[in-house]
C-alpha cells in the first residue's frame, strides 16, 4: 500500500514504492480521504473513516511511520436482499510518512461522526519561536 509523505509541504507519492518491506493484507481495503493541517505546535490530521467504531481504531506510530487502520462493519447483514448495491464494505487504512519531528509519547487521537482526528504534537525543537534581538 502506498505510503505518502507529511511535511510543511505535503508530497504525495504517485506511485508505490516496492520494497521487501511493503505491506500485504487480505481483504478489501478503502484509502480514506484525509486532511492534513499544519499549526505552529502541531501536525493535524483528519481523516475520513464513516461506519468505523471509534474503539476498533487501530493507529500506529512508528519510526517516523503514522499507519491508520479502522475496519468497519457490514451495514447490513448477509441475508439482506438489496436491490442496488453501491457502498462497498472494508476496511480503512492509510500511512505516512512523517517527516516532522513528532513528539511520539504526546500524540493523540479523537473520533466523531465518521471523523478520525489526529493531533501529532512537534517536539519543541521543531517548534518555531522568536528570538529577540537586542539593540545596543
Amino acid at each position: 500500500m502506498p505510503t505518502e509523505t507529511i511535511t510543511g509541504e505535503v508530497q504525495k507519492q504517485v506511485e508505490p514504492s516496492r520494497s521487501a518491506s511493503e505491506r500485504t493484507r487480505s481483504g478489501r481495503f478503502y484509502r480514506p480521504n484525509v486532511d492534513i493541517l499544519e499549526k505552529n505546535d502541531e501536525l493535524l490530521v483528519r481523516a475520513d473513516v464513516p461506519g468505523a467504531a471509534g474503539s476498533e481504531i487501530d493507529i500506529q506510530f512508528e519510526n517516523g511511520e503514522l499507519m491508520i487502520h479502522a475496519p468497519a462493519a457490514p451495514r447490513q447483514d448477509d441475508a439482506t436482499h438489496f436491490l442496488l448495491r453501491e457502498y462497498g464494505v472494508g476496511d480503512y487504512y492509510r500511512s505516512f510518512t512523517v517527516s516532522e519531528s513528532v513528539d511520539a509519547a504526546k500524540i493523540h487521537a479523537e473520533y466523531k461522526d465518521g471523523v478520525l482526528t489526529l493531533h501529532l504534537p512537534k517536539v519543541e525543537a521543531a517548534k518555531p519561536r522568536k528570538i529577540k534581538v537586542k539593540t545596543r
